[in-house]
């Protein structure tokens, strides 16, 4: 099926009236009795140890982004939308997480992920260190170190993997295993002059030799590991893919002898090389594409193909029919506000389906997973919209200011500001069902920013209860680290009723999915 749901309310349109269950109170009622005996069966909690985490992360995700994710998710799928149900919205038990920087009301990625990753706040634009480190200064670095929820598994002898939409030396997931005073020292060509005599290392090169044995690492940013002008496998004519590294190392060949002999490692920078592995014949697996952010080219509908060779952004609605069961990790492309609402939005339906898969592969007697965000955007959608209006389309009215129609999703800043002839742009005079377009916004930025409110985290599994009602955010690994047996607290750990925790699992049963914004 094709996304037909595009496009501005035409004259005379009305929606679909309501089903008539909905017209019955005895539905309303019901389906809250159902929703009773649900929560009561929670009371039975499950306190086994979790042989597994999974920790799904939507950069960028806020609580106005799920509800029109969740929207977007039924209407693509002939519905209203409104009554839809995401993946995420099953799990049992919900939480907010207060996102602010240790010196930031309104956070970015890099603090937020020192918290949901390391168990510590921090400052804005610094990863893996405490609130001592002051940004871009390098000296500040030393014995601040703080190590992550993956160290905590590694040395718990669990298998680990990162798998991001971004590059794999971003913010968001590079303090699962980077220690930096500033996030965007991607390689040692990023970095400052007095931060390379003092000692520091680029993310790339802490990739490599901080945790060496990460099972699965995925995602994008390649140049960064290959020395400075050397030519990109898959784009080797253009200049702006070209290696970064001054000090000429090659990082792959660095990561591939730095394993044990005995053990399989493979790199892989196309889609084909890697459904072509037998990953039960893999020890190791690293892939990096130039990076995977690439918007959508024109709307489709949910599961049908998207094909961008090369890109592992697409790499999820690549997978051929019967593959969506085969565990071979699991990719999905992130879209941000900048690039335009309606990517934002089906990129988050796209995550809400690896959740899916996750949920199917796994059990939740044995399994803790964790969906939440970084932080939320200043994105907002209103406007007195009927049941089942079009998420891109247009509200019911116009501006009893301006007299002008406005769609239903807004901003609060950013590059959709427009003024034609001294007034806002007439969004009738436009294309606002196209992919590229970028909604209207109040205030005018190159780039939208993030919004400083809280977070939803959802959680489903063993000791799943244990997030609940409002917390920090660096609340989150401590939680996930207890019900896991691993980490600092594990007196609990051999109590009656709760068996250790398994020695050892499956790669990469530790997997952390990220959208990046």
């Amino acid at each position: 099926q094709k996304l037909v749901l595009l496009g501005a309310m035409q004259p005379g349109f009305s929606p679909p009236c309501p089903a008539d269950r909905e017209k019955d109170p005895e539905y309303w009622r019901g389906q809250a009795q159902e929703t009773l005996r649900a929560a009561l069966r929670l009371q039975h909690l499950n306190q086994n140890v979790a042989k597994n985490l999974i920790l799904f992360l939507g950069d960028g995700m806020g609580v106005s982004t799920v509800t029109a994710a969740r929207i977007l998710k039924g209407q693509l799928q002939n519905h209203k939308g409104e009554e839809s149900l995401l993946e995420m919205d099953k799990f049992p038990y919900v939480a907010l997480a207060k996102t602010y920087n240790t010196n930031a009301q309104v956070p970015d990625s890099a603090g937020t992920a020192t918290a949901y990753l390391c168990g510590v706040k921090a400052n804005e634009g610094t990863v893996g260190v405490s609130a001592g480190v002051t940004r871009d200064r390098c000296n500040t670095t030393k014995g601040q170190e703080v190590t992550s929820i993956l160290r905590w598994a590694k040395d718990g002898g669990k298998a680990v993997g990162i798998v991001t939409t971004t590059r794999v030396t971003h913010a968001t997931p590079s303090a699962a295993y980077a220690h930096s005073a500033n996030r965007d020292w991607y390689s040692d060509g990023e970095m400052p002059p007095d931060a390379l005599e003092g000692g520091c290392k680029d993310i790339a090169r802490q990739l490599v030799e901080n945790i060496p044995d990460i099972e699965v690492i995925l995602g994008g940013g390649r140049k960064y590991m290959f020395p400075k002008n050397a030519s990109d496998v898959e784009y080797p004519h253009e200049d702006k893919h070209r290696g970064t590294r001054l000090d000429r190392r090659d990082l792959v060949q660095a990561w591939h002898d730095a394993k044990p002999p005995g053990k399989v490692a493979k790199y892989v920078w196309h889609r084909r090389d890697l459904l072509a592995l037998n990953l039960s014949r893999v020890d190791f697996l690293l892939g990096e594409s130039r990076h995977p952010r690439v918007p959508r080219p024109q709307p489709c509908a949910l599961g049908d193909p998207w094909p961008v060779p090369g890109c592992w952004g697409s790499w999820s609605s690549q997978l051929p029919p019967g593959d969506a069961g085969t565990p071979k990790g699991c990719c999905y492309l992130q879209g941000c506000p900048t690039l335009g609402m309606l990517q934002a939005l089906h990129e988050a339906v796209e995550l809400d389906r690896a959740i899916g898969l996750a949920a199917r592969l796994t059990s939740p007697q044995d399994t803790l997973s964790v969906v939440t965000a970084d932080h939320s955007h200043v994105f907002t959608f209103g406007g007195y919209t009927p049941r089942g209006n079009p998420i891109f389309g247009l509200a019911p009215m116009q501006s009893d200011v301006d007299r002008k129609p406005f769609t239903s999703i807004l901003y609060g800043n950013g590059p959709g500001y427009k003024i034609v002839a001294g007034e806002r742009e007439n969004v009738s005079a436009v294309d606002f069902a196209h992919a590229n377009y970028q909604a209207q916004s109040a205030v005018p930025l190159r780039q939208e920013t993030h919004g400083g409110e809280d977070v939803a985290v959802f959680a489903r599994g063993p000791m799943a209860h244990l997030l609940h009602g409002v917390h920090e955010q660096n609340y989150i690994p401590h939680a996930m680290a207890y019900a896991a047996c691993i980490g600092s607290n594990r007196a609990h750990c051999n109590a009656a009723g709760r068996p250790a925790a398994a020695a050892s699992i499956l790669l990469p049963f530790l997997a952390l999915l990220f959208l990046l914004c």
